[in-house]
């Protein structure tokens, strides 16, 4: 240290001693149920949903999508056994042997197709963002109730092996009362100009940043939260519709997160948090999506930690979210990323895009629609 920043006070850095990395759960559940599946959709993402099925060994017995060519692809590619049709709902009035309804469209189409497979007592797990209405969200939950059935939301960042070990960190105690979470994600999301994506205006706040507001409401359960300040802005150079900069600041009950986004950012890209506690903070920084070890330190008293991980977002992610709700269903619990857990999320969501609309704070719960 300076003699200058011994002057001012500053505290003293001792060299801080490696410790072995605490043993977390972070493995995607374990279940022995193992029904005949359908796949609902047939875009870009859902090649990640049935390369994490096929490596669970499920059975996807039925592709549907509106392009009927798309649902071949995927038969085609993963399954080849599997029946494919062009509409889902006629799919669930012929596969009466499917058990679990993978509904990956966008939500526009998916609430009907969600009440179809819930009320033929189906369990479904549901593409995220869930739904753009709250009471639309809490209908479907009561449904689920109703019928028995394990509605999930496919929230699969709380699968990635990093953002896993924190939050287990968190709910283990090992930093103490959570004061801040921080994250920063700087991706390339150019590929959108050319998609439906691209005609989504908050495509970061909502879309994309759903997985965030997750993240946030996971870090802070059991907090009230206050408000929500967002705002969204558009970078010189780029060319797509949305907004490809924005933030929102998220306070609740003795803490606080703040999320910074850019979708631009074509090189160098990188997914970082920060979460930060009275006993300890996790750091994790790498590009999110292909790496399998971000460089995540634990760091509490004892020293700091550094855990390895042998799987990626897009691996355990997709793997951790399906497996969650057969483990739900076999052991007749809640998903953790139920629709009705999912709803906090949401009201986190639907705040910031109000937000960063109105350019004033909003309260969760205020504004029960997307853009409303």
């Amino acid at each position: 240290m300076s003699e200058e920043a011994a002057e001012y006070g500053a505290p003293k850095v001792d060299a801080v001693p490696e410790i072995a990395a605490p043993e977390l759960d972070i493995a995607p559940p374990s279940a022995g149920y193992r029904p005949k599946v359908a796949l609902i959709g047939a875009g870009g993402i859902t090649d990640h949903h049935l390369r994490a099925y096929r490596r669970l060994g499920l059975e996807v017995v039925a592709i549907a999508n509106p392009t009927l060519s798309k649902a071949e692809a995927r038969r085609d590619e993963f399954y080849p056994d599997a029946e494919v049709f062009s509409c889902g709902l006629e799919l669930m009035r012929r596969r009466d042997d499917v058990e679990v309804v993978d509904l990956a469209t966008h939500p526009d189409v998916r609430v009907g197709l969600m009440e179809a497979a819930i009320g033929s007592g189906r369990h479904v797990l549901s593409q995220k963002p869930f739904v753009e209405d709250l009471a639309v969200g809490e209908r479907l939950a009561d449904l689920a109730d109703a019928k028995g059935v394990k509605l999930a939301v496919n929230q699969n960042g709380r699968w990635a092996p990093y953002y896993r070990y924190a939050l287990q960190a968190a709910r283990a105690g090992l930093l103490g009362e959570v004061s801040s979470v921080d994250f920063v994600a700087g991706w390339d999301h150019t590929w959108t100009e050319e998609t439906p994506f691209n005609e989504i205006h908050h495509l970061l706040l909502y879309d994309f940043g759903i997985h965030w507001f997750d993240f946030a409401a996971a870090f802070t359960e059991g907090r009230e939260a206050l408000r929500v300040y967002a705002s969204a802005a558009r970078a010189g150079y780029q060319t797509a519709k949305p907004p490809f900069l924005a933030s929102a600041v998220m306070d609740f009950e003795g803490a606080q997160v703040r999320i910074n986004y850019n979708a631009t950012c074509r090189f160098g890209q990188e997914d970082r948090f920060a979460v930060c506690g009275e006993r300890g903070t996790v750091r994790s920084a790498g590009d999110g999506v292909t790496d399998h070890n971000l460089g995540l330190a634990l760091h509490t008293a004892e020293g700091v930690a550094r855990p390895e991980f042998s799987s990626s977002w897009f691996e355990a992610g997709f793997e951790g979210a399906m497996m969650d709700l057969l483990a739900a269903v076999e052991g007749d619990r809640e998903p953790e990323c139920s629709a009705r857990a999912n709803l906090r999320s949401l009201a986190l969501c639907f705040a910031a895009v109000r937000s960063a609309d109105t350019g004033v704070p909003v309260v969760p719960g205020e504004a029960t629609r997307l853009g409303g």
